[in-house]
């Protein structure tokens, strides 16, 4: 589902679906925050209750830094200014700020394109209706089929000078056209839960363009380590815990920095081969 408010939404924002019941009828964005609620014997949640818990940060407004309108003399200012370690999640009232669910940047040459995620969400129910096993290769196919194939290299970062560091790096790669576009998330105080931070390529089944992803990622200083996963899932529902036993990300990439060059061990995690 499309807001024509702004591409960010767009492009990343709540989908509502026909599935059956409440939460299986929302699809939502990567970030997922921790709150922290002590309880005994807690059980881990479900991708149901991942999903729900990401709604606000979906909803909320943006902060973007659209390179192909504004000035890039700008971005440095800009980039200062609004540094994830101290853009507070649920604003600021003293400040006069109010609540932000994500900051992003778009790159110069990027042209936003989600598919028929309609279609790909109706052929979903009938997939899940038929008693079919729900695989990889079942949603691959889907995703082909409605041009559905973006995805993305996940860090999470703890806040303060790694995460607001590691975003410089992956927010100047993007404004130079090194990586397509990017966002992170903003600091949530009452949580102890990570930033995290997410870099999009067009085509998550042209496994070459992941590997240049995540090499413009390296390229502009990331070191930790960092978790590929299709947008389709996102579309689809398919966070931790989901019935299906799937495992949300399909790529782990982890830096060598005792290899001469240094590079990345790229591990494909659907055929349990390494790929670099």
């Amino acid at each position: 589902m499309q807001n024509p408010a702004s591409w960010p939404r767009e492009k990343f924002c709540t989908n509502l679906t026909i599935f059956r019941g409440t939460m299986e009828d929302i699809q939502f964005e990567e970030y997922i925050p921790a709150y922290g609620i002590v309880v005994e014997n807690p059980e881990p949640l479900s991708a149901e209750s991942y999903a729900a818990e990401a709604m606000a940060s979906d909803m909320d407004p943006w902060i973007t830094f659209d390179s192909r309108k504004t000035p890039r003399a700008e971005f440095e200012g800009w980039l200062e200014t609004n540094r994830p370690s101290q853009v507070l999640r649920f604003g600021d009232e003293e400040g006069g700020r109010g609540p932000v669910g994500w900051i992003s940047v778009i790159g110069p040459k990027h042209c936003p394109h989600t598919g028929d995620v309609t279609g790909l969400q109706e052929s979903w129910v009938k997939l899940v209706d038929s008693g079919r096993p729900i695989t990889f290769q079942t949603i691959k196919e889907l995703a082909l089929n409605h041009g559905v194939l973006c995805g993305k290299w996940l860090m999470h970062l703890e806040t303060g000078f790694k995460v607001d560091h590691a975003w410089a790096c992956v927010a100047r790669a993007t404004l130079e056209g090194q990586i397509n576009s990017a966002k992170v998330s903003p600091r949530d105080p009452k949580s102890d839960s990570q930033h995290v931070i997410c870099a999009y390529n067009e085509d998550f089944t042209d496994e070459k363009s992941v590997m240049r992803l995540d090499a413009a990622i390296r390229a502009s200083g990331v070191k930790c380590l960092l978790s590929y996963k299709p947008d389709v899932y996102t579309y689809l529902g398919i966070y931790r815990n989901n019935r299906w036993k799937l495992c949300p990300t399909i790529y782990e990439s982890k830096f060598d920095l005792e290899c001469v060059p240094r590079r990345s061990h790229i591990f494909n995690k659907v055929n349990n081969l390494e790929v670099t």
